[in-house]
């Protein structure tokens, strides 16, 4: 009986309502499927879909909204314009299409038209005040001011007092040049929450921007009178008094702001340091004193803190003592790249013990595998502490990372690479190295002394070590390793007498001569024939460093080895 019923009533339906009815079906079934990929986040999809729906329903409001909603998302702004106003058309009243379309002006930057809309949902609905913050920033963008205060005002009247309205009525208010009205928002506020010093500091930066220093410090000190514990607002007042040339004044509440601990620490330390670059002097230097008694009190194991202190002491020539709070400071704290370099640069300056360095090269390269100056550094490290191999890893890393984007890191990348290809017995990769320094640097000192050196033992190009030796000597004539290098090449070049008056000098400017010095100026000697002086300087070279392997032998024969 059902199924004849159900056949009878179809049998009523004309063509055209059973195809409308069938038409709605397949929208119907088309929307849902479209609905769960948009959920899905699947928007090719469910645009899709929302497409195949429209063409079988193409007066249904929610497939025009949905298919707008997918082209504003894309940012296709102009065609979501044509299915939301169809969406709109069809359903004037829906709060979400309106709401689709304000989205649409606001994007094509028509804030006005936005605003018009939100202007009607708000007065069809009480609902719908919460978009009145949203119309306070169309008004803004359409560059109308007054109906943007407007609007703020009723939003403060739906939300109450909130700091992020009054600023933007102040913003508005100081644009038309109104300050005082800006100045009595400021004051509402801190009324509104005392003791909140934020809103204090807030009304201050207009007050001193504006020149209105005096009526700045009545605000502060009106808030401290009450609420004491602002350090926040000691360390505004210091600025304020300084600003005056109050010094006395100023000094005393930047000591109580320092003093308290609920002050934060990177907030003293960004003081600290702006003191310190101030010009030098004995009252300067005795607030600094005072202020770091209070930093190292009680925040004796604050990286910024301790890094701060270590610019103090590099600022009065205590290298030491800055280097031992900065080492404390990366131990703490080893991600501050410019401190971390600053240790490293130091203890190398220092001549720090070159496993000490090590470890902190090795550090810094963990942390900033990206900076090409920490694998300069660790190479070297490493090629002091003769790791050949290590050390050509660590330069070549840096020559990769830096991909030639510095130039000078490049050069003092080759000079070293140089030495470390000759410690591992490359000596031609050693060679090209120092050549490609030398070819954009003629005068890199470094690099004319090894590779003269280094050319002057391998017995190879004597004239082109010699030229480059000589360069230096030149220059630096009372270095004593230039010239114990310019010895050694006129030596090898069978200029015995030229080699020993270089060598003489190079003792005489050597405070402390290497063995590999002393050996050199008796092999000199002995060429020459003063054998007797010879074995004398060959017997102070014993022991001493980089000595040849020969030396025993030519004590204990009397006699030379090449």
């Amino acid at each position: 009986m059902l199924l004849s019923f159900s056949s009878f009533s179809q049998e009523k339906l004309s063509k055209k309502e059973r195809k409308k009815q069938l038409n709605e079906a397949q929208a119907s079934r088309l929307f849902i499927e479209g609905q769960r990929f948009l959920m899905q986040e699947d928007f090719d999809r469910a645009y899709f879909y929302f497409q195949k729906a429209k063409e079988f329903s193409p007066e249904q409001p929610a497939i025009n909204f949905k298919i707008a909603e997918i082209l504003l998302r894309a940012n296709q702004v102009d065609k979501a314009l044509e299915y939301g106003l169809k969406a709109v058309e069809l359903d004037p009243d829906n709060k979400y299409y309106n709401l689709v379309m304000a989205e649409v002006f606001s994007k094509k930057g028509e804030p006005k038209k936005a605003a018009e809309i939100l202007e009607k949902l708000m007065a069809n609905s009480e609902e719908n005040q919460n978009y009145i913050l949203d119309l306070a920033s169309l008004y803004l963008a359409a560059g109308n001011f007054d109906k943007a205060l407007e609007a703020l005002t009723a939003a403060e009247e739906y939300y109450g007092m909130a700091a992020q309205i009054t600023t933007q009525k102040q913003r508005i208010y100081l644009r038309k040049n109104d300050l005082n009205s800006a100045i009595a928002e400021g004051e509402k506020l801190i009324d509104s929450q005392p003791g909140n010093s934020q809103f204090v500091i807030n009304l201050v930066e207009i007050l001193f921007n504006n020149g209105k220093t005096d009526q700045a410090i009545e605000h502060v000190e009106k808030s401290l009178a009450t609420f004491p514990n602002q350090p926040d607002l000691q360390m505004a007042v210091y600025a304020l008094y300084k600003d005056k040339g109050e010094i006395d004044k100023a000094e005393e509440s930047i000591k109580a702001a320092f003093a308290n601990p609920d002050l934060e620490s990177q907030v003293k330390a960004q003081a600290f340091a702006g003191i310190l670059q101030e010009t030098k002097s004995t009252r300067r230097d005795a607030l600094l004193e005072n202020l770091a008694s209070s930093l190292i009190e009680i925040h004796p194991n604050d990286a910024d803190v301790l890094t701060v202190l270590g610019d103090q002491k590099l600022f009065n020539g205590d290298r030491e003592g800055a280097l031992e709070l900065y080492r404390k400071s990366i131990s703490i704290n080893p991600s501050n790249a410019q401190v971390l370099q600053g240790v490293i640069t130091t203890m190398f300056e220092l001549g720090k013990d070159f496993t000490e360095i090590e470890e902190l090269t090795s550090t810094a390269v963990d942390e900033f595998p990206e900076k090409p100056e920490f694998w300069f550094f660790d190479g070297t490290a490493k090629l002091a502490l003769k790791k050949g191999p290590e050390a050509e890893t660590s330069l070549n890393k840096a020559l990769e990372v830096n991909a030639g984007k510095n130039p000078q890191i490049d050069l003092l990348v080759n000079g070293q690479l140089g030495d470390a290809y000759h410690l591992t017995g490359k000596t031609e990769k050693a060679f090209e190295a120092y050549d490609a320094v030398l070819k954009v640097n003629p005068d890199d000192e470094h690099v004319l002394n090894n590779y003269a050196y280094y050319l002057s033992l391998a017995k190879k190009d004597l004239e082109k070590a010699k030229k480059m030796s000589e360069q230096l000597v030149k220059r630096f004539p009372k270095n004593a390793t230039y010239l114990d290098t310019h010895a050694w090449v006129l030596f090898q070049l069978k200029d015995y007498e030229g080699a020993k008056t270089y060598m003489e000098l190079a003792l005489k400017y050597e405070e402390s001569p290497s063995g590999v010095m002393l050996e050199h100026y008796g092999d000199i000697l002995f060429l020459l024939g003063n054998s007797n002086e010879a074995i004398a300087y060959w017997k102070k070279a014993e022991g001493g460093e980089e000595t040849s392997e020969f030396l025993l032998k030519k004590i204990k024969d009397k006699k030379y080895y090449d």
